[in-house]
């Protein structure tokens, strides 16, 4: 509709400019003819005042020496009676219908138009001429020129653009429904590739190339929207399986162990070390569900973290101290080193560099070294690193430790009986923060993880 009514009024405009043109156009080229005559019937009077033969050949041999083109002239004296008028004027054109002559220097006014009791058309011209050189006299010219050919060539005119007009609204709609289906065709394909994508083939892709320039960058956006989908709802059924897994080896144990003791009578001392066993796998439980519901809060963009500047080397400080003796325990040398403010919820900050200190006391072996250290960067960042002497991890590991439930492999596990939340927990903190976490290590040399804390303007005065 919109393309039908552009290209309607643009040919609207268009007829209606050229209708303008040619009507234009004849009614100057009607105003020179008179006006031509006008110039020559004043040379004659100025030149040529007695050649009464002059002017009745001009004004009456003349006019009727043309065929297709009919015009009247009279000559009046300066009292109004008529010296010479083209035979039948009288009867066409009496004197009083024509408009205010011009001087007899001047030039030929823009004339009138009027219209006969027969309905004919003329343009009508008065002017004054002058009567030899001496100026003494004067006469008045009258001309009239039959313009009704032209008024019906006007007419077909307007009848043909108003075909034409029609002609070319419907051909332009036609054409509106052509294009719009062209055009639109691509973006109902992009459509039943879309309907064809369903939960179990997140894996399909529309594809940038064999669609047009203007939709190429959807068909892009929405692959790539496809592509996080598909990443989330790996991770999302991945993160269910393992969910599913932790949650059912203590569910198992618990319910092996009360299998055991309702087999047979126990003594009070079996039944209290049933009770000790089942409250250790309780506390796993309370611990993991405690974990996933500080994952679900952090994911919740209505969470809001109170954050204000700490000094990073007391907070290390004071972890350290918490961790001594989980160190000596290990024969691990706990070292802090440098000096920052970071700007960071003071709970949030504590809780992901403990997890951050635990694995890497588990990980390092005895006669190792953790390091704590805290820099400032010249693009107001402040960098937080937790580097161990440990084990390491390999590299087609480090791009998933972050990921929840997530495990290097089952010989660390059965060392350190863990969820796999810690690293999680650490990154969601991150992102709470709008910062980052990375990951370096090298297998049997060590890990370092890094956390960038950005310094916002408003805390750097």
């Amino acid at each position: 509709m919109l393309y039908t009514v552009s290209a309607g009024g643009l040919l609207l405009l268009a007829t209606m400019f050229l209708y303008w043109v040619l009507a234009s156009n004849l009614t100057r080229e009607d105003h020179q003819f008179l006006a031509d005559k006008v110039h020559v019937l004043r040379g004659i009077l100025r030149d040529h005042p007695q050649d009464r033969d002059a002017l009745e050949e001009e004004v009456q041999l003349e006019v009727a020496a043309h065929q297709y083109t009919t015009y009247y002239i009279r000559i009046l004296y300066e009292g109004g009676s008529t010296l010479l008028e083209t035979p039948g004027m009288a009867d066409v054109l009496p004197a009083a219908v024509f408009p205010v002559p011009t001087g007899a220097r001047a030039r030929p006014g823009d004339g009138t138009q009027w219209r006969s009791h027969d309905g004919r058309a003329y343009h009508l011209l008065a002017a004054w001429a002058e009567v030899g050189q001496a100026d003494d006299a004067q006469r008045l010219l009258q001309l009239g020129l039959d313009v009704s050919r032209h008024e019906g060539l006007l007419t077909t005119y307007r009848r043909t653009l108003a075909l034409v007009l029609g002609v070319g609204i419907v051909c332009a709609a036609g054409a509106a429904i052509i294009v719009a289906r062209q055009g639109m065709r691509p973006l109902a394909e992009i459509t039943h590739a879309a309907q064809r994508i369903t939960a179990t083939q997140l894996h399909e892709r529309i594809g940038p190339v064999r669609w047009p320039t203007e939709l190429t960058a959807l068909a892009t956006t929405f692959d790539a929207m496809l592509t996080r989908l598909e990443d989330a709802f790996a991770r999302l059924s991945q993160f269910s399986v393992d969910l599913a897994h932790e949650l059912r080896t203590p569910i198992n144990n618990l319910m092996g162990e009360a299998e055991v003791a309702l087999a047979r009578t126990r003594t009070p001392d079996a039944y209290q070390q049933l009770l000790g066993s089942s409250l250790e796998e309780y506390a796993k439980l309370s611990r993991m569900i405690d974990s996933l519901l500080f994952l679900a809060r952090a994911e919740s963009p209505q969470t809001y973290v109170e954050r204000t500047l700490l000094d990073a080397r007391q907070e290390l400080e004071a972890l350290r101290e918490f961790y001594e003796a989980m160190a000596e325990e290990h024969e691990v040398e706990i070292r802090c080193e440098g000096h920052a403010l970071v700007y960071a919820d003071p709970i949030l900050f504590r809780r992901a560099v403990s997890n951050l200190l635990s694995n890497a006391l588990h990980y390092t072996p005895h006669g190792g070294t953790v390091t704590l250290s805290v820099t400032p960067t010249d693009d107001h960042t402040i960098t937080v690193r937790v580097g161990d002497t440990g084990v390491g991890i390999a590299p087609e590991h480090l791009p998933k430790i972050f990921d929840r439930f997530y495990r290097v492999d089952p010989a660390r596990s059965q060392r350190y009986p863990g969820m796999g939340l810690g690293l999680a927990i650490v990154k969601s903190i991150m992102e709470l923060h709008g910062g980052m976490v990375t990951a370096q290590s090298v297998p049997r040399q060590g890990t370092t993880i890094t956390l960038q804390f950005h310094l916002p303007a408003e805390a750097r005065r």
